[in-house]
């Protein structure tokens, strides 16, 4: 085969893709060295999959999920505090209490209070575990984006969702195992969604919303029947170059990816497809007919990808115009929020009304909070704070209308019951039947897991 035909033929069988992670083909269906294979949980599993919801920059805990009346009532009071956001910061020498921007009031049958700026989660809320005490390691964004999704704050490792998927393989060999809506970069960048040291088939699957949420999805050859023939003589071809090369993963990755690109155009058109989706569905979204972007988007196309068997898909909200960083104006807040707070609450009422709430997990988090003071009363933001802040799950295994954990009375330190990075992960992982402290793999002469040697789960959450 001459060098421009063979390139030529190699152009037309993957169809001008290189989709991460790989899937196999059917000849490879058996195949015990199927990184996706599925594999069995170390514990009779409460949740199918997760839909993981980051909210990117740091949503402010005192102005949404943890009411603070004591932080009204001192607004303007000075306090010290050796916080890394403002120690040694010039101009914040002096720090006040700053009240909350939006009202709180008690909701659904549990009364427990949300705030104004998510009235449509509000009306959710029996059906939510609330998490009030979070904390983490770091309160620049970058570091703690990775250590949210990673459980390292400072080195690139895999993915919550790559260890999920290497843990327990996939369903359906058609989609990735792990699929990320993202309609811009958070902070880490693709880190948030790596398999770093894991084999590649883990990592995560990139969706952009828009007109073409995943390129060159479409066959560029008429028959699929000729495609598939390519494919499975350029399969030989790959395994015969991969026999003498077994310790590349990078390698093993790339043929892999091969593999995803014929499944994804198979599946994939039509799990993004929302055209036979009811009115009623789409407006519990948020949704016009024909919209191809948005919050809402996100959450309807996961809700379709976990019906159809993909393990872990994260929807990362940045925004429209800028993320939750809300340092100059609190204002953002809620222009943020009404982007996010109706596709949320739909998410949940959807899940009920096809009847997958309780085999699927419903994670929704931040890298970290904002502080309840300022440099003066007048400043109208409110700067990072990793000492304390809220998250909360919904769905498989999860106990509902329940609040855990409290940060003290103004809001600056997990005091009661507090839950770290590590011990969400944990939990997350343990609803999923895996034990995040067996889950590990060997990398450069050492186990690794996602908890490093931290973290417990939060059984109280726990049906």
């Amino acid at each position: 085969m001459s060098v421009v035909s063979r390139r030529g033929f190699v152009q037309s069988a993957v169809a001008g893709s290189l989709l991460m992670p790989g899937l196999l083909s059917e000849l490879l269906a058996a195949d015990s060295s199927d990184p996706l294979t599925p594999k069995k949980p170390h514990f009779p599993a409460k949740a199918k999959a997760v839909i993981f919801l980051f909210m990117s920059g740091g949503v402010s805990h005192v102005d949404s999920f943890d009411p603070k009346p004591k932080l009204t009532t001192d607004h303007g009071k000075q306090v010290t505090f050796d916080h890394p956001e403002t120690k040694n910061r010039p101009g914040y020498e002096k720090l006040f209490l700053k009240k909350p921007d939006w009202k709180f009031a008690p909701r659904g049958k549990s009364g427990i209070q949300v705030s104004d700026l998510f009235p449509h989660v509000g009306k959710q809320i029996d059906d939510v575990a609330l998490i009030r005490s979070m904390h983490t390691s770091h309160s620049n964004h970058y570091n703690a984006t990775l250590g949210m999704h990673t459980g390292s704050f400072a080195f690139a490792r895999p993915s919550i969702g790559a260890w999920t998927s290497y843990g327990l393989g996939t369903t359906n060999r058609n989609l990735p195992s792990f699929l990320v809506l993202a309609p811009q970069m958070p902070y880490a960048g693709t880190q948030v969604w790596a398999s770093d040291f894991l084999p590649g088939a883990h990592q995560g699957t990139r969706v952009v919303p828009g007109a073409e949420p995943v390129a060159n999805l479409r066959p560029r050859v008429a028959s699929t029947t000729r495609q598939k023939l390519e494919l499975d003589a350029l399969q030989a071809f790959n395994e015969s170059h991969q026999a003498t090369r077994r310790d590349d993963p990078d390698l093993a990755a790339r043929i892999k990816s091969f593999e995803t690109a014929f499944g994804m155009q198979s599946e994939m058109p039509e799990a993004l497809d929302l055209a036979k989706e009811t009115d009623e569905t789409l407006s519990l979204y948020g949704l016009k007919r024909g919209q191809t972007n948005g919050f809402g988007w996100q959450c309807l196309v996961a809700r379709r990808l976990v019906e159809r068997g993909v393990r872990f898909v994260e929807l990362i909200h940045t925004g429209s115009s800028g993320n939750w960083d809300s340092h100059g104006n609190m204002s953002d807040h809620g222009r943020l929020a009404q982007q996010v707070d109706q596709p949320m609450a739909g998410l949940i009422s959807d899940l009920k009304r096809v009847g997958l709430f309780d085999d699927v997990l419903v994670v929704w988090t931040t890298e970290f909070g904002r502080t309840p003071f300022n440099n003066t009363v007048q400043n109208p933001g409110r700067e990072h704070h990793n000492w304390g802040f809220s998250s909360w799950l919904a769905g498989a295994g999860v106990k509902r209308g329940v609040v855990h954990g409290a940060t003290d009375e103004h809001g600056i330190k997990a005091v009661e019951k507090p839950v770290h990075v590590h011990d969400f992960h944990a939990t997350i992982l343990h609803l999923m039947g895996l034990d995040h402290t067996k889950l590990t793999y060997r990398h450069a002469g050492r186990d690794y897991r996602l908890t490093d040697v931290h973290g417990s789960v939060v059984k109280e959450l726990l049906l």
